[in-house]
């Protein structure tokens, strides 16, 4: 186990109806708030109207800013710096799920920032104090919710790049399973893909002595295996989720991080997919995961084999570990199929003309590698690509 320095400084209201608090808990923080969000889905629902009631029963300004898409774009980033600027904001309430999370996030930093927030996201500068932000988590999914991480798409170039710093945690977040219920069976597999490869992400280390923290990632792990299924046949199971909203967050919160160091390329490498091909980030995270195991598993076949046993209750082949490793990622593939998302590129119309600009975009050229448990450079990713095709 690795030393580590563990902090988690986001407040989670969490339960039914916990919506309605939110004017009294943002009250706390100023006078002002930009109410920042997607589409029509939250004024469909009626979430938006008891959102604005109640900021406006605590005596709190409001001014909105819509339009958020998946795999945000910087432009609108830059448009709500620009009203935080000029509207003096205290707070920024983000209410949808990550994309919507991760753009608050953007605008918080770089309206406390006097260059282009882009810079953050480059690595040509790190934040050093943000705009508080606080959410009310609609989608199950990124972990945003009390994360330090955002990720941001710059359409120029179609670059999705992540930026990570203490300042990006939330203030408070409130969670309430209800707010999932209306969500399409889409973004149901998209949401919970990304929860389970937020645990895989980490499950992969080449750190030992880690024996606390891979069985709470295995038990993390049997619980989305368990319960995402179940949403696809009753979509308003509240205690379904319940489980499934906060093993979204306990995912994602750097707690599971504890001791040891994890992967992350497969994150890296799905960006490049979404960046370029603006797929859903789950979507992309369901095919190039089990490409990445073919690619790696040989680097250390023995927690392959712990991860096919403890978490998809394989069979343990004693004589051949190779085979309950690979039979660990067939299932880990089964489970992605029967919650109807794709596990090959060609699948979603990403083909082989993709995979050296992709790799290329991803590596910054050949110049880098990327991933800890096992580094892989262009080459690496353009046969885990042929892998996914």
């Amino acid at each position: 186990m690795v030393n580590f320095d563990y902090q988690n400084p986001t407040r989670i209201i969490f339960g039914k109806d916990t919506e309605n608090e939110v004017g009294k808990l943002a009250a706390e923080y100023g006078k002002k708030v930009l109410l920042h969000y997607g589409g029509g889905s939250i004024k469909k629902t009626g979430l938006h109207d008891r959102v604005l009631s109640s900021l406006k029963a605590a005596g709190l300004e409001v001014v909105e800013l819509s339009g958020v898409k998946p795999n945000p774009r910087l432009s609108l980033v830059r448009e709500g710096i620009e009203i935080c600027r000029e509207q003096q904001i205290d707070l920024i309430l983000a209410v949808g799920g990550g994309s919507v999370i991760d753009s608050a996030k953007a605008i918080g930093v770089g309206a406390d920032y006097d260059g282009d927030v882009w810079d953050f996201y480059t690595g040509k500068a790190e934040p050093q104090g943000s705009t508080l932000v606080a959410t009310i988590l609609t989608i199950p999914a990124a972990g945003s919710e009390s994360s330090q991480g955002s990720v941001i798409t710059n359409e120029d170039g179609g670059l999705k790049r992540p930026c990570n710093s203490l300042y990006m945690y939330p203030v408070f977040s409130i969670l309430n399973p209800e707010l999932a219920f209306t969500l399409p069976e889409y973004q149901i597999a998209c949401g919970t893909a990304d929860i389970l490869a937020h645990l895989i992400e980490r499950y992969f280390t080449n750190v030992k002595n880690v024996e606390l923290t891979d069985r709470l990632l295995e038990g993390a792990m049997r619980n989305i295996l368990h319960h995402a299924p179940r949403l696809l046949h009753d979509s308003k199971n509240y205690d379904t989720w319940a489980e499934v909203m906060w093993t979204g967050t306990v995912a994602h919160n750097n707690m599971l991080d504890t001791g040891r160091i994890g992967d992350w390329g497969s994150h890296d490498i799905e960006h490049e997919l979404s960046g370029m091909f603006d797929i859903a980030h789950g979507a992309g995270l369901a095919i190039i995961i089990p490409a990445w195991m073919k690619y790696v598993h040989q680097h250390d076949v023995h927690r392959f084999v712990q991860f096919a046993t403890m978490v998809l209750s394989a069979e343990m082949d004693f004589n051949e570990p190779e085979k309950t490793a690979m039979e660990g990622i067939y299932r880990l593939e089964a489970h992605f199929k029967r919650m109807g998302m794709a596990t090959r590129l060609s699948e979603v119309n990403i083909l082989e003309d993709a995979y050296e600009a992709m790799a290329d975009k991803g590596t910054d050229g050949d110049t880098r590698t990327i991933g800890n448990f096992m580094k892989l450079d262009k080459t690496a990713l353009v046969e885990i690509f042929r892998l996914a095709e």
